[in-house]
C-alpha cells in the first residue's frame, strides 16, 4: 500500500512540475530581445546597386549589370568550335561568353577608357579566369579597344531588355 502511495505522489509531482515547466516556457520574456546587426555585406562593390532600374539609350532599354568589369577576347584557335549553347563560334560575329547570363541575352559592353560600345549576344560560358567577367569575340573587342594590342580592358556591362 505504501508503494502505491509513493507512485501516486511521484506521478502527481511529475505532472505538476511538467505543467509548471510548460507554463514558464509559454510566457514571453519581459525584456526585449537583443537585435543583432548582420556584419556580412553581400553587395559587391563593382555591381551597380540598382539592378532593377531601367533606362533608355538611343532607343534601347538597358538594365545596369556591372561596372569596372574585366573583358578579354577569344583566341583564334576557338574559331569553328562549338559553344556551350551548341552554335559554332566565329570570331567575326558579335558574340560573348559570360558565366551567369542566360544564352541569347543581348548586352551592351562599353569600354570605360574611350566610351565606345558594342552590342553582343551571349552564346557561351566563360571566361574561366576568376578576374574576368566577359569574353568578347575578337571583332567586338577590337571595335571598342583603345589599344589594338591590348588583351583585356575595363568595361561597363548593361543587359538589353527586349
Amino acid at each position: 500500500m505504501r508503494n502505491k502511495k509513493n507512485i501516486l505522489f511521484a506521478t502527481i509531482a511529475l505532472t505538476l512540475i511538467s505543467g509548471f515547466t510548460y507554463v514558464i516556457s509559454q510566457t514571453k520574456p519581459t525584456t526585449e530581445p537583443k537585435i543583432i546587426q548582420d556584419t556580412v555585406k553581400n553587395v559587391k562593390p563593382n555591381i551597380i546597386p540598382l539592378p532593377d532600374s531601367v533606362f533608355t539609350d538611343k532607343g534601347l532599354k538597358l538594365r545596369p549589370y556591372k561596372k569596372n568589369a574585366h573583358a578579354s577576347y577569344y583566341a583564334d584557335r576557338f574559331n569553328g568550335k562549338r559553344t556551350a549553347n551548341g552554335s559554332r563560334f566565329n570570331n567575326n560575329n558579335y558574340t560573348a561568353a559570360h558565366k551567369k547570363l542566360p544564352f541569347g541575352t543581348r548586352v551592351k559592353v562599353t569600354n570605360e577608357a574611350n566610351g565606345k560600345f558594342v552590342i553582343v549576344k551571349i552564346t557561351d560560358r566563360g571566361p574561366f579566369v576568376k578576374t574576368r567577367e566577359i569574353d568578347l569575340s575578337k571583332r567586338a573587342f577590337m571595335d571598342i579597344a583603345k589599344n589594338k594590342g591590348a588583351g583585356a580592358m575595363k568595361v561597363t556591362i548593361e543587359t538589353i531588355i527586349e
